[in-house]
């Protein structure tokens, strides 16, 4: 089945250019049982382009050091390499400066450093901390850690019909005794984006401060954290065409030089006696031990590449894709859509009616295509809905029209079969 689109303009690039865009990704040109990979897992885990993988190679090859402590050649080009990651994030995100960028192993390593290192540290019996009801479990179970040991109360923003906030419920919430709020940007399971922007402001002026889980939000929206006034933003360099295993956490000078660090060990000291230990400046002071050098520098990589690409010409583009994706998706009478929220980024989840998850997800695999099925690390939204799990279409820059007519024509041929 030939796309609406083809040949034709979409939002953001011309569909030449999604086909040598295409070429960039080695992964997604091979076959899956029998047919032509269609990859629609992007939530999980972005695809890598050649540049990416070259970096990472290139460091192993020419750069092998470790960095910071080193006099020689390879320690300094290491070195130079790895910062500039960090200067690199310091423009993506828009931070004050560059120290306030902290190398971590991903958003779920940068929600436990805050959780540990500014929780423990200023969290008392009595105070309370907000997240929300489409949390991933990374940004609910070190809350609820922390609450517990420190006797304080972990209160939930609920989740409307359509899978958007409650923002009113959210203004009930809000006291005095309200000391952190974690939400995400984007929800992995449903799409929808968060106004975070409000939310952000309404906590600040009760005093609290504020985390955001960017996750999600890091390969489709613009990042700009002086004008969002958070005061910690986190996400993985995974989900934006880098590698597994590397993340940042962002937060306020104030805040970082008044927590207490969360590993020790080398680079985050000063100085060291039996006696006492003085730590480094920012960031060091959190990025204890030999770092995930070559993954760094592949990040910036990554950054470069998505950069380059264009923040709104991915998201335009992702939009038309998504709402081509729901359009033919709604035309199965079978098919419900979870999670219809006005403003959403390129996730599409939905249920078969009759058909477990898992089982439509293995019969399109057989096929081919790769979608997430379960509970997506979401499982308090999952109950709020009265369900076990969805099926996940979601989307990235690569992906094309005609995979989506692909795997819709999957569908039905699947449902047609199991009725």
């Amino acid at each position: 089945m030939s796309s609406i689109h083809s040949n034709t303009q979409v939002k953001g690039f011309q569909e030449h250019e999604i086909e040598q865009l295409r070429k960039e990704f080695p992964i997604l040109h091979q076959s899956v049982n029998g047919k032509p990979l269609v990859y629609f897992d992007n939530a999980a885990t972005t695809q890598k382009p050649k540049v990416v993988i070259e970096s990472l190679t290139r460091y192993y090859f020419e750069l092998n050091s470790n960095i910071h402590r080193g006099a020689h050649y390879l320690a300094d080009k290491a070195t130079t390499a790895f910062e500039n990651t960090r200067q690199l994030l310091h423009g993506f995100i828009n931070s004050d400066e560059a120290e306030e960028i902290i190398f971590t192993q991903g958003t779920t390593d940068s929600i436990n450093l805050v959780a540990n290192s500014y929780g423990r540290k200023f969290l008392k019996e009595g105070d309370e901390v907000i997240i929300s009801g489409m949390e991933h479990h990374s940004n609910i179970v070190p809350w609820q850690m922390v609450c517990e040991e420190k006797k304080a109360h972990l209160k939930i923003i609920p989740v409307e019909d359509d899978g958007t906030l409650n923002i009113e419920a959210f203004k009930g919430l809000l006291s005095e005794k309200t000391k952190i709020v974690s939400v995400v940007h984007i929800s992995n399971a449903l799409g929808t984006i968060n106004p975070v922007e409000e939310i952000i402001s309404l906590a600040h002026q009760i005093g609290a401060v504020v985390f955001i889980d960017g996750a999600q939000a890091s390969a489709h929206l613009d990042i700009d954290v002086k004008k969002l006034k958070c005061d910690f933003y986190a996400f993985s360099g995974h989900k934006v065409f880098g590698p597994t295993g590397i993340g940042i956490l962002y937060g306020k000078r104030k805040l970082l030089e008044a927590m207490n660090p969360y590993r020790g060990g080398g680079e985050m000291i000063r100085e060291v006696t039996f006696e006492k230990t003085t730590y480094n400046d920012i960031p060091f002071k959190f990025e204890a031990g030999t770092p995930n050098i070559a993954d760094v520098i592949a990040f910036g990589t990554a950054l470069e590449f998505t950069s380059k690409l264009g923040k709104k010409n991915i998201a335009a583009y992702e939009e038309e894709l998504r709402e081509y994706c729901t359009t033919k998706l709604l035309e199965i009478p079978e098919i419900r859509i979870i999670g219809t929220a006005p403003d959403k980024a390129s996730v599409v989840s939905f249920l078969v009616e009759g058909m477990h998850p898992f089982d439509v997800g293995m019969m399109l695999d057989a096929k081919g295509i790769a979608v997430r099925t379960g509970h997506h690390c979401t499982q308090p939204l999952m109950q709020r809905f009265g369900i076990e799990g969805t099926i996940r279409i979601s989307l990235a820059v690569y992906n094309t029209f005609s995979e989506i007519d692909i795997c819709v024509e999957a569908l039905k041929e699947i449902i047609k079969k199991w009725k």
